[in-house]
């Protein structure tokens, strides 16, 4: 075993650690972050970080067969934020079959970015029940 060598845990999960702590503000990596932004920005650090998860959320419930609900965009603005260099958004969605709206803050992929009158698919999201995660327009995995 040298210097370099493989041990304990992979890039993908420490930087998903990492990513945790930040949110949380907790943890070295949290508390400096918190501490060199300010409130304002560790805000937009969290909601963002936040949107990316959701993303994640989706992926697993998509591959494991949840059920999805259509929604037409009523309407979209830019937050100014990147992931990955893709952009965060807000959206203003109307489910299929209802005159409510539902306003999501989340990451869309740049080469398919939703405009208003498109199709989208929502499902349901298990942390908060009665609220939709966003899962992308149905046509593209």
């Amino acid at each position: 075993m040298g210097i370099f060598s493989k041990r304990g845990k992979n890039r993908e999960v420490r930087a998903a650690e990492i990513a945790d702590q930040v949110a949380d503000g907790k943890g070295f990596y949290g508390r400096a972050t918190r501490a060199f932004l300010g409130k304002e920005d560790f805000a937009k650090v969290q909601q963002t970080i936040g949107a990316y998860k959701s993303g994640q959320d989706v992926r697993q419930l998509l591959a494991m067969g949840a059920p999805t609900i259509r929604a037409v965009v009523v309407s979209i603005g830019d937050t100014g934020r990147l992931v990955n260099f893709d952009p965060v958004v807000d959206l203003v969605l109307q489910p299929s079959g209802t005159t409510d709206r539902i306003t999501l803050q989340t990451v869309v992929s740049k080469l398919r970015i939703p405009r208003t009158g498109d199709q989208v698919l929502l499902i349901a999201d298990p942390a908060r029940p009665g609220g939709y995660l966003y899962a992308g327009d149905g046509l593209t995995p």
